[in-house]
């Protein structure tokens, strides 16, 4: 490696390392815990993913544009296409609704992908076939009409969970497997947990932000639950917080944790030697779980910042699962503690891939 070259990886690496901090906190929290060989692969995949949501999220892009840069942006990983022409052509068409952060993160495209093409064969493609798979499933629910009246059904929020999430779970699977050949081992057990893994996480921050969305035009709630429940997702903004709508926000509360428990499977089948990816997926489950509860208690909340987990919760779940980290049977008794009092669901559903 020259030492131009060095020096501009080392100047890409802590682009990425800033922009993390300004895309999500939570991640730049958690990526930092895994091991050196998986750090730097993980946090890039994430601002790829992150690349590929902000496409998704302009609201001044029509649906052609959106499906035009989606596609242009896996043409830029593939090798295909300049980055740099991406991000200028995208860049100028991004309002003030895209926030400073991910206005920088376009801008930078060429950097995020300079990492990218310094992994291995075997991780660009990992990375590379989840973003496709992310992308392609978002342009399917870009299409829906009246999206403010909810998807039709729980088997279409597990697909739009898959795309959105459960892909992910699936990546950073087949990274740690690559990482070590231990947890190769498990991988089958994994890669089935690792879509529920994701969907659980996913459902618990669509319900925090159920009227978020909701003001912004969106409404990811399936109809067929709130519908038996008594409540039609149509007239959402019309009765809020009664007692038909609680009673369906409770069938999605236990079906998310649910997931969230297989979650918890996930972890324990790692090693408890490593600690890194123990806590990193420790760290973003436990934070869930908590966000989960605060829905719970609170059925009338208004907005999602009403049921966000304060830095103070933040810190308590760091503190409590490092201490707890390899000890499979204390992290199951925490996590029954916890999720006691929640709603639960005698069907116990792995996620649906969204193929």
């Amino acid at each position: 490696m020259s030492v131009s070259h060095g020096l501009e990886n080392s100047s890409d690496l802590a682009f990425q390392a800033e922009a993390l901090q300004g895309v999500s906190r939570t991640f730049a929290l958690t990526i930092p815990q895994l091991p050196d060989a998986l750090r730097d692969v993980v946090g890039n995949a994430y601002l790829l993913c992150r690349i590929a949501d902000t496409i998704e999220d302009e609201p001044t892009l029509s649906l052609e544009q959106k499906q035009l840069f989606s596609r242009q942006f896996l043409n830029v990983i593939a090798g295909s296409e300049k980055a740099e022409a991406f991000a200028h052509d995208l860049s100028k068409l991004l309002s003030p609704s895209t926030n400073e952060s991910e206005h920088d993160l376009i801008a930078n495209t060429a950097k995020v992908i300079r990492v990218t093409k310094g992994f291995s064969p075997f991780q660009q493609d990992t990375l590379e076939r989840c973003v496709r798979t992310m992308s392609c499933g978002m342009e399917e629910f870009q299409k829906r009409e009246n999206s403010s009246e909810g998807l039709d059904d729980l088997p279409h929020l597990d697909r739009y969970c898959y795309f959105v999430a459960g892909v992910v779970g699936e990546m950073l699977t087949e990274l740690f497997c690559d990482y070590s050949s231990k947890i190769h081992e498990r991988r089958e057990e994994l890669l089935k947990l690792s879509v529920s893994f994701g969907q659980g996480l996913q459902m618990t921050n669509i319900l925090k932000d159920i009227w978020d969305d909701l003001n912004r035009g969106a409404c990811w709630l399936p109809r067929d639950i709130f519908h038996e429940a008594g409540h039609e997702l149509s007239s959402l903004t019309e009765v809020h917080g009664s007692s038909n709508f609680t009673n369906g926000l409770s069938e999605l509360i236990a079906i998310a944790r649910n997931h969230l428990e297989n979650a918890l499977r996930f972890i324990l089948i790692i090693p408890t030697h490593e600690t890194g990816i123990r806590l990193h997926c420790l760290w973003a489950l436990g934070m869930a779980v908590l966000t989960l509860r605060k829905v719970y208690a609170n059925p009338a909340y208004k907005s999602g910042q009403e049921v966000k987990i304060s830095r103070r919760s933040v810190r308590a779940v760091i503190l409590v699962t490092n201490t707890l980290v390899r000890s499979n049977l204390a992290l199951k008794l925490l996590f029954w503690a916890l999720t006691y009092n929640l709603p639960q669901t005698r069907k116990n559903n792995l996620g649906r891939r969204g193929t």
